[in-house]
């Protein structure tokens, strides 16, 4: 933010010290709080960014936006459905913007996914893989689903533009009692796309991707490749009938050129910030409002119901209809 035309870094709250005489070393002319946040309320500002645990999201983001503050809040939005929905009217009645850092959907890469699924390029998309896996860091509050996944939530979400129907999850415990490092979690949307996520504190390599797989072709996206982040694979296989006898079928196989198309590449954490930005000098609604923090929500807590239940598919009803952009119905909360 300090390096963005549009805004000006007032200050920093935070509880640990330590964090702050970074802050103080490396920007000396903004403000430190260190204990009380609230102490923004009284200093004229218009916008705040919440970085803290995420059971702290819904306390603090409602009071902020209370007293009139825009937020931008890291994910997840909150840990409950209920809070996220309470979030999102509070700042539609204050008139306030709320955004959600899911900073994926404004990664370069992903959006050029987006483009190659929109029109068409791939077919009709039959499958999705997600990888994200490393060693650490582990958490003692939350487990890997609520830590890892919204960041794939957010990222299948934003290209399919549509609502899972149902929700599936297994996790293991490997480090701490009760709180699961390791979990592969299943989504099924309309059309029968079947996306799978693993996700895992507990790694030997670092593993960030995501493979697409359609009718026509089919896309990785490495976001740990530092050059070739998409590559396309013109390849496939279609049945073939081969005779009338039920079962009979032959197989075309189709094997082209890999690509790796040319993506110019901003940091997608400066793109989120100028995001943020533009939205509330222009009065424009975020591409990660409050409705999208909501949806990830939702899904997060359909695979924590499913996991609790041993795996079992859970389907669900979302608290918003969505057409892909904007909210459309309130279902009762």
């Amino acid at each position: 933010f300090i390096e963005l035309p549009e805004t000006e870094l007032y200050g920093v709250a935070d509880l640990d010290q330590a964090r702050l005489n970074t802050v103080q070393e490396r920007y000396p002319q903004v403000q430190l709080f260190t204990r009380n946040y609230r102490e923004f309320f009284e200093c004229g500002l218009d916008a705040v960014v919440v970085a803290t645990p995420p059971h702290t999201h819904h306390r603090i983001v409602r009071e902020c936006l209370e007293n009139g503050l825009h937020v931008l809040v890291e994910k997840p939005l909150t840990l409950t459905s209920s809070d996220a929905l309470d979030l999102v009217q509070t700042a539609e009645r204050h008139g306030r913007v709320l955004m959600v850092g899911h900073t994926f959907e404004y990664n370069s890469a992903v959006r050029a996914l987006k483009q190659m699924i929109d029109s068409g390029e791939l077919g009709e998309i039959q499958y999705i893989d997600a990888v994200r896996v490393s060693l650490g860091l582990f958490n003692a509050h939350l487990n890997v689903i609520w830590d890892l996944a919204p960041h794939d939530i957010s990222i299948l979400l934003h290209l399919l533009g549509t609502m899972p129907e149902s929700v599936a999850a297994q996790g293991t415990s490997c480090v701490q009692n009760g709180v699961e490092d390791v979990a592969y979690v299943t989504l099924r949307f309309p059309n029968n796309v079947l996306a799978h996520m693993r996700l895992s504190w507990l790694d030997p390599s670092k593993i960030r991707r995501i493979t697409v797989v359609g009718s026509k072709k089919m896309v990785i996206y490495d976001d740990v490749e530092n050059q070739e982040k998409i590559k396309v694979y013109d390849k496939g296989v279609t049945a073939i009938r081969h005779t009338d006898t039920f079962g009979e079928f032959n197989f075309a196989y189709h094997y082209g050129d890999i690509v790796s198309p040319y993506i110019r590449f901003e940091e997608p954490l400066r793109v989120e910030c100028k995001h943020f930005a533009e939205c509330i000098l222009e009065h424009k609604r975020p591409l990660t409002d409050g409705y999208n923090g909501l949806r990830v929500v939702e899904i997060l807590e359909a695979a924590q119901k499913s996991l609790r239940n041993g795996g079992g598919l859970h389907a669900y009803t979302p608290t918003v209809h969505w057409n892909g952009h904007h909210p459309l119905v309130f279902q009762p909360a």
